[in-house]
């Protein structure tokens, strides 16, 4: 009941209570002789108002979010149109409302007392192969909001014990007996619960309900040796498995290290030709540096000599050279570079103050 709803009570239940209070004045005063009309007032108007105000209140129908209200005609025995989240009105004693939850339910079958929904409700199979595999079963579904009036008309309440329970139990069996004991308990366990979940979403879509997920929880076996033997396999199997991985990695390990040798090498193959190819390079170049030289030195054969000259230092004096070093600068060549006019030669500048010899 929404909000109105209280409020609507609230004001029906005092309005009993005037009826009350009116009815024990009445009575007080027919004791004392004297006229109770004052009371009778009080309690007629305290039974209507609690009249009024009981089937107004009646009346307001409020839905919460994720709820949906089923309306029946009383007089008809028709069932309204759905009425969703929110406040609504319905005429008291002529319509009934039933609220249903459309939130995720869920519903297990298990033979674990903290798992399962009732009582110890496993599912005992029997396999391809006769052996008796125990089951625990969850299904998570919700009632479709388009399809609740149907639901109500089949099941209302009872839908989990009177529908869910049975139609889950037969297709649980159909699927497990299409397998032997070793796939249900193995790899198949997959295949199985997609197969069920299958078969009974479409089942449960047909009566109004919308299958979420299914989950088989836990695989047993009556037999506990052919259990063990199971067990058995998959532990061999597992270190088949473990054994073919380490392989696996020494193979891909000694591909790495025959990866990494080959890149080093081709790096080493790669360096030796671009040293290769260095060296190539600067010996043509100092080829062609010396036969520029070469040339240079055939057009301008005091080019050495200027050179030497050039690079001696600024305060030497005086060079000391060895009695059997050849000369390093070739006389009759100066002597011919020197200009043949001797009036062509500038002489010395006397300095201002300074007399020769003859004028003293």
């Amino acid at each position: 009941m929404g909000g109105i709803g209280v409020v609507l009570g609230l004001v029906s239940t005092v309005g009993f209570l005037l009826f009350l209070v009116g009815a024990g004045l009445v009575v007080t005063a027919i004791s004392q002789n004297r006229p109770p009309r004052g009371g009778i007032l009080l309690a007629i108007f305290g039974i209507v108002i609690g009249g009024l105000f009981s089937i107004l209140s009646r009346g307001i129908l409020t839905v919460e979010p994720a709820q949906v209200a089923v309306v029946f005609e009383t007089v008809s025995g028709q069932l309204n149109t759905p009425r969703r989240a929110g406040t609504h009105i319905i005429i008291p004693i002529l319509q009934e409302a039933t609220i249903y939850s459309t939130r995720q339910q869920q519903y297990t079958m298990s033979g674990s007392a903290e798992d399962r929904s009732g009582g110890n409700d496993a599912i005992t199979v029997r396999t391809i192969d006769g052996q008796e595999v125990i089951l625990d079963v969850t299904v998570i579904y919700r009632i479709n909001p388009d399809d609740v009036n149907l639901v109500h008309e089949r099941w209302q309440n009872r839908y989990e014990e009177d529908f869910i329970r049975p139609i889950l139990r037969g297709f649980v069996r159909d699927a497990v007996s299409r397998f032997r004991a070793e796939a249900v308990y193995g790899e198949s366990r997959t295949v199985i619960q997609e197969a069920i979940a299958t078969d009974m979403g479409n089942r449960m879509a047909e009566d109004g309900f919308e299958l979420s997920d299914l989950i088989i929880r836990n695989v047993t076996f009556s037999s506990e040796e052919f259990a063990q033997s199971i067990e058995r396999v998959q532990i061999a199997e597992r270190q088949a498995q473990e054994a073919a991985f380490r392989v696996q990695q020494e193979e891909q390990e000694a591909e790495r290290v025959r990866v990494r040798a080959e890149g080093a090498r081709d790096a080493a193959i790669t360096e030796a030709e671009g040293e290769a190819e260095s060296i190539r390079v600067r010996a043509a170049a100092q080829a062609e540096a010396l036969r520029l030289v070469s040339e240079v030195l055939s057009e301008n054969p005091l080019l050495v000599q200027y050179e030497y000259v050039q690079r001696l230092a600024d305060n030497v004096g005086i060079i000391m050279l060895p009695s059997n070093s050849p000369f390093l600068f070739d006389f009759e060549n100066l002597t011919n570079s020197l200009p043949t006019n001797p009036a062509a030669v500038t002489p010395p500048t006397t300095p201002p103050g300074s007399s020769t010899t003859d004028d003293e």
